[in-house]
């Protein structure tokens, strides 16, 4: 690898303090302090101050999750974070050197919405945890799940949830549905797409493959998020979130998969690609 990586990294938090942006720069700053790797890397508030990055500037880009519901409320950001998503995926069309987008959670529900892709749902009740998610038959063929074991376990946040995956439009556009959330074989209901390739430089998740257990540890120990996994889901539910997080093929696993392996495919792209004359 050889090229000068630029980074983005589209802060969607809204201001809220969390685990999830100090786990995403430290897998970025790993990766571009490789040896091997020249790279920078830039944050951009979205939703307090509204700043989305100019596609052209940077190679890389990784938006993260964020709290309330993904649905277009007719706030500042989201025009601007739209036409973001379509100049991407227009410039990729078109362009020889393409650009590579991460989506995740939240970031990945609002992308789902504004390329029609499936509906997208408030849960009866928060998914949250450490969970199982299940490759289908092509996401047992994805290069950025290649190691995991099916299924694999990834960190689950969330009130809302993408279902009814609508399949003419997936195929129109080239999309594969590659995961899907655990089997609830007592529960009638629809189970959720957690993964989603939208092309071939564009991904997108429902979970947190970016949390690590230093981070969730601190989390869930905390008094008040204690105190609401026991109401909300039995005391035997957080002691067994607790012994996951030591667990070498749990959160950690997939921490060490998924997005160093799409900043390492991403960088081999950009390199294989011809060079843009000046």
């Amino acid at each position: 690898m050889h090229s000068t990586y630029k980074i983005a990294i589209l802060d969607m938090n809204a201001g809220q303090p969390n685990e999830g942006m100090r786990c995403i720069k430290l897998l970025v700053e790993q990766f571009i302090n490789r040896e091997d790797i020249n790279g920078d890397y830039r944050i951009f508030d979205v939703r307090v101050h509204h700043e989305v990055p100019e596609i052209h500037d940077f190679d890389i880009f990784i938006a993260s999750g964020g709290p309330d519901s993904p649905k277009p409320k007719g706030e500042k950001w989201e025009k601007k974070f739209y036409r973001f998503l379509d100049d991407i995926y227009d410039h990729n069309l078109l362009e020889e050197r393409k650009k590579h987008l991460f989506l995740i959670c939240h970031s990945f529900q609002v992308a789902v919405i504004h390329w029609n892709l499936a509906k997208v749902t408030k849960r009866k009740s928060t998914a949250f945890g450490i969970m199982p998610v299940h490759k289908t038959k092509k996401g047992r063929l994805e290069s950025l799940l290649d190691g995991l074991q099916n299924p694999f376990y990834a960190v689950d946040s969330r009130d809302y949830q993408v279902v009814k995956p609508k399949k003419k439009r997936l195929k129109s556009l080239g999309c594969k549905v590659l995961c899907k959330e655990k089997k609830r074989p007592h529960v009638p209901l629809e189970r959720a797409v957690m993964a989603i390739r939208f092309s071939k430089e564009i991904f997108g998740v429902q979970f947190h493959p970016e949390a690590d257990s230093e981070g969730m540890m601190r989390y869930f120990k905390r008094a008040d998020k204690r105190a609401h996994i026991v109401k909300h889901h039995g005391k035997k539910k957080y002691l067994d979130m607790m012994t996951h997080l030591d667990d070498d093929d749990k959160i950690l696993k997939t921490n060490r998969t998924i997005i160093p392996k799409f900043l390492e495919q991403a960088a081999d792209a950009i390199d294989h690609q011809t060079p843009v004359s000046v």
